[in-house]
């Protein structure tokens, strides 16, 4: 880990600042963590060469979970060590970090701890929003309920940081929001339907009622915090726009009504678009998952990306994230290419990487573009050479530099001067 100087320049990049402005060659003056300059001919007192390289800001992942990791097999839960799981979650944070992500929302199962070992240096990794535990209805998204009568082990098993997140009814929905805030959660997140793979729901059926949903936002919102819903079903979509949710997470059943909804709301879309997949090539690599769940990973794949495609061609707003977790971390960017092929110019896939992702989360001050005042977040990828057109379809193996509150991070640059 480089430590910068008192002035640092990234020097004659081809920077996307995410403000909107079209990529153009420029220099990035870093001082203290901070961006103090941006424009052309700047020095300082140390010179890092990104001549050939493309600048971005830091990017972000607004879905992941850092406790599971490609591997969601009980039984790989029930063989693992209830403290190994931190050590595991922490490896796991700086792959992704070294990806290029510097902010994620973990949409379930890392609790404060793991945030706090960040945030005072005791770990790498991106910064961190905690959903903590998922909310879902009795038989829902996270209930682990088997017909057997028991619980199958997984990365939500409640412990003294995780609450259980199984609620139902209004008054235990209300209840439950307060322990979550209690619990240190950022935002809180709720399975508005059905999912891919949990045991006993459908991914096309609506979970939980109006005056449930209604109580949850009320009190989110009166905590502060945002609401992510894990909304799959049209149904399910649809009661989370009405309800006010601030994003839908996967949106895998969308219809022209819903898609107009959100237009409407401006709702968030994250699309996910690597999670189905990442379901079917867990199983070839021999992750032990039932066949009710392997028949539904099936299902969605193609319905998901019909639904996103119709979703981006009318203006939702997207925010990029993975479900990294049912997929291995670290190969966050391949989901990139994936909005790419949808539809999306890589001009607005960078901007839902970095801009739009940071407006969701509700950070847009601090991070997300490259402008004078916001945090040192940047990205440097090779391969750029003279051209100003970008290629968003291979930036994983690209990332030369990771750079987060003026630190280079991750990678090396040559030093000038």
């Amino acid at each position: 880990m480089t430590r910068s100087s008192s002035r640092t320049v990234f020097a004659n990049g081809l920077v996307f600042d995410g403000s909107g402005a079209p990529p153009a060659r420029a220099d990035v003056v870093v001082e203290e963590g901070r961006i103090v300059e941006v424009g052309l001919g700047l020095d300082g007192d140390r010179t890092l060469d990104c001549a050939g390289h493309l600048v971005t800001p830091g990017l972000f992942d607004c879905h992941v979970h850092f406790m599971v990791d490609g591997d969601f097999s009980p039984i790989t839960h029930a063989n693992t060590p209830f403290s190994l799981n931190f050590f595991q979650a922490a490896e796991r944070m700086e792959r992704t970090l070294a990806s290029g992500i510097t902010t994620v929302r973990d949409a379930g199962g890392a609790d404060l701890g793991l945030k706090e070992a960040r945030d005072k240096g005791l770990i790498a990794g991106p910064r961190m929003q905690l959903s903590i535990a998922i909310l879902s209805q009795t038989g829902g998204h996270s209930d682990s309920w088997e017909v057997c009568g028991a619980h199958l082990p997984g990365m939500l098993d409640p412990h003294p940081g995780r609450p259980d997140g199984v609620v139902d009814g209004p008054i235990e929905m209300r209840r439950k929001v307060r322990e979550l805030v209690r619990a240190g959660a950022d935002v809180i997140k709720v399975c508005t339907s059905g999912g891919v793979i949990s045991p006993r729901s459908d991914p096309q059926h609506a979970h939980f009622m109006p005056d449930e949903l209604e109580v949850l936002v009320a009190e989110a919102t009166a905590a502060g915090r945002f609401v992510m819903a894990h909304a799959q079903a049209t149904d399910g979509i649809k009661n989370a726009v009405r309800a006010g949710i601030r994003s839908i997470e996967h949106g895998v059943y969308l219809d022209d009504e819903a898609i107009q909804m959100m237009l409407d709301a401006g709702t968030y879309l994250v699309p996910t678009l690597i999670a189905p997949a990442g379901v079917l090539e867990a199983a070839e690599r021999g992750v032990g998952i039932s066949e009710v769940i392997m028949d539904k990973a099936r299902a969605v794949v193609d319905v998901h990306r019909e639904s996103i495609g119709r979703a981006i061609e009318a203006g939702v707003r997207i925010a990029m994230g993975t479900d990294s977790g049912v997929t291995p971390h670290g190969r966050n960017l391949e989901e990139l290419n994936l909005m790419a092929e949808l539809g999306m110019t890589p001009l607005q896939v960078l901007a839902a990487s970095t801009r739009s992702a940071a407006e969701l989360m509700g950070v847009g001050d601090e991070v997300g573009t490259l402008e004078e005042g916001k945090r040192a977040d940047l990205v440097v990828f090779s391969g750029q050479g003279n051209d100003v057109e970008i290629d968003v379809s291979d930036l994983g193996p690209r990332v030369a530099a990771v750079v987060q509150d003026g630190l280079v991070r991750h990678g090396d640059l040559g030093v000038q001067s």
